[in-house]
């Protein structure tokens, strides 16, 4: 499957994030919120608390991603002094949407933040499987490369999780080395 897509060329048919949709994700706050509700639905009061963070700050950034379809409100429950909760399940709509180039610096700044965040609350960098290479690459590699990223995290996105499956982020880049011109 993944090899008849490459021979196809690559092509990205998603539909463009309106502006309010690119803005909700360019933050590291909100991308870290889509990543504790990706296989289970949080209230903001259990997200603030992940976070360690402010659930009124959280409760802002949480109805941005509601307002934008990005967190889906789920069957209220009642919480342990009586009070009505909403847990909020991401929808995964942030991976069938690609960002107008405009957008593409905040996301990225957005991704990295968020990346560092979560491995820095690893408390052990061991835990992080890391690897950097550095290349030549002329434009039609560059867009061959950008072209199997795009495929391999396809791929990954739509795989099923086994009954005995953890929790993983991947983390890929490719940037230009200014430091080797």
């Amino acid at each position: 499957m993944a090899e008849q897509r490459r021979s196809e060329g690559f092509k990205d048919d998603r539909p463009l994030a309106t502006e309010a949709e690119a803005k909700a994700v360019a933050s590291a706050v909100r991308l870290r919120i889509l990543r504790l509700c990706l296989d289970q639905a949080l209230t903001n009061k259990e997200i603030a608390l992940r976070l360690g963070s402010n659930p009124a700050t959280v409760l802002h950034h949480v109805r941005k991603l509601v307002e934008t379809g990005f967190l889906a409100p789920q069957e209220e429950r009642i919480g342990a002094r009586g009070a009505r909760e909403i847990p909020y399940l991401a929808t995964r709509k942030s991976w069938a949407l690609r960002l107008g180039e405009e957008y593409w610096s905040d996301l990225s700044t957005a991704m990295m933040d968020a990346f560092r965040t979560e491995v820095a609350e690893l408390g052990d960098p061991a835990k992080v499987n890391v690897g950097r290479l550095g290349m030549r690459l002329n434009e039609a590699q560059y867009q061959e490369v950008t072209a199997r990223f795009k495929v391999l995290f396809d791929d990954l996105a739509a795989m099923q999780p086994g009954p005995d499956a953890r929790p993983y982020s991947l983390f890929m880049a490719i940037h230009p080395d200014a430091g080797r011109e």
